[in-house]
C-alpha cells in the first residue's frame, strides 16, 4: 500500500470519527439523554438563550451526517467549530481541564476543535460523496 492511499484512508477515517462524534453529541446526548427541553433549560441555565439548545442540535446532527457521508465535510467541519468554542465558553471552562470533572472539563471539546481543523486543512478525502473545491 503506498502513501497516497494510506493518506486517503487516513482522511476518511478522521472524516468518518468526527462525524459520528457530533451524531453522538446531538441524538445521543441532546435528544436521548438529556431531551432537547432538558438541553434548552440547561443552555437557560448558564446564560445562553433556550433556542439555541435547537439550533446546535440540527448544526451537529446534520453535520455529522455530511462529515459521516463526505458531503462538503471541510466547510462542514470549520462551520461546526463555533458550537464548540462556545461549549468550552460557556458550558466546560470553569470545570478545569480533565474529562472526569463534574459536568466535564473543557479538554474534549477542545480536542474536537483540533479534529474539525485537521478535516478542513486535509479537505473532504478521495472517499467523500461531495467534495467542496479547495480554496
Amino acid at each position: 500500500m503506498n502513501q497516497e492511499r494510506m493518506t486517503d484512508y487516513a482522511v476518511t477515517l478522521l472524516r468518518v470519527s468526527l462525524g459520528v462524534m457530533y451524531l453522538a453529541h446531538s441524538i445521543v446526548l441532546k435528544l436521548f439523554t438529556f431531551g432537547l427541553a432538558g438541553t434548552a433549560g440547561y443552555f437557560a441555565s448558564i446564560g445562553l438563550p433556550g433556542w439555541l439548545a435547537y439550533l446546535t442540535f440540527a448544526a451537529e446532527a446534520v453535520g455529522g451526517v455530511m462529515l459521516v457521508l463526505g458531503i462538503y465535510a471541510r466547510w462542514v467541519a470549520l462551520a461546526l467549530i463555533p458550537a464548540l468554542l462556545g461549549a468550552i465558553i460557556w458550558a466546560h471552562w470553569g470545570n478545569g481541564w480533565v474529562f472526569n470533572a463534574p459536568n466535564g472539563g473543557w479538554e474534549y471539546p477542545f480536542y474536537l476543535i483540533v479534529l474539525s481543523l485537521a478535516q478542513f486543512l486535509l479537505g473532504d478525502g478521495r472517499y467523500a460523496l461531495r467534495s467542496a473545491p479547495a480554496f
